[in-house]
């Protein structure tokens, strides 16, 4: 009888260890979603600090431009008072779109493109967004990880219990998927 108990406090003991393992880790992947989340968000809002820098250099050059400017002001403003991940992955597909054309304006003016002050935004510009390119990777890499965790057996059933939800992954617009073609 002695050993009939002893045998069953330690499968009990085991599988506490067992499912306080399996919370951790799933707690542990949340969190780094979470903090690549906030990774994105730092290199966002770094983009938004340069694009009024941007816009105004721009504006001295082509001040008849003024509606390129309004969307591309329309476009940081929105990424910023985002508050979910899809209102800021619109939000930002909005402001890459209204760059797009503020580079098309910048084609324009070659002086604007030999101003030591826009060369250097521009570079500022381009470094951040390889970075928020690279920490989008590094986001939907961490939530395919906690998604598998999430849903494969027998996390599944814990997560459940514990209330564990999937994650959104950062997904460009399906506008950006079409091949970019360049005529000579």
């Amino acid at each position: 009888m002695k050993i009939g108990l002893i045998v069953t406090i330690f499968l009990v003991v085991i599988l506490l260890l067992y499912i306080i393992s399996i919370y951790n880790g799933l707690v542990t992947l949340r969190n780094r979603v979470k903090n690549s989340w906030a990774q994105i968000d730092v290199q966002l809002k770094n983009r938004a600090d340069l694009i009024p820098n941007l816009v105004e250099t721009v504006k001295g050059y082509a001040a008849h431009e003024k509606s390129t400017f309004d969307e591309v002001v329309k476009a940081r403003n929105a990424a910023i008072s985002a508050k979910s991940i899809e209102e800021t992955v619109n939000a930002n597909n909005m402001m890459a779109e209204a760059l797009d054309k503020l580079m098309v304006v910048v084609e324009a003016y070659p002086e604007l493109k030999a101003n030591s002050n826009f060369i250097s935004l521009q570079g500022d510009l381009k470094d951040t967004e390889e970075k928020i390119r690279y920490s989008r990777q590094f986001y939907n890499d961490i939530v395919l990880k906690y998604n598998n965790s999430i849903q494969v057996f027998p996390k599944n059933i814990f997560a459940s219990i514990f209330g564990f939800k999937e994650e959104a992954y950062f997904k460009i617009e399906d506008r950006d998927r079409d091949v970019v073609r360049v005529k000579f």
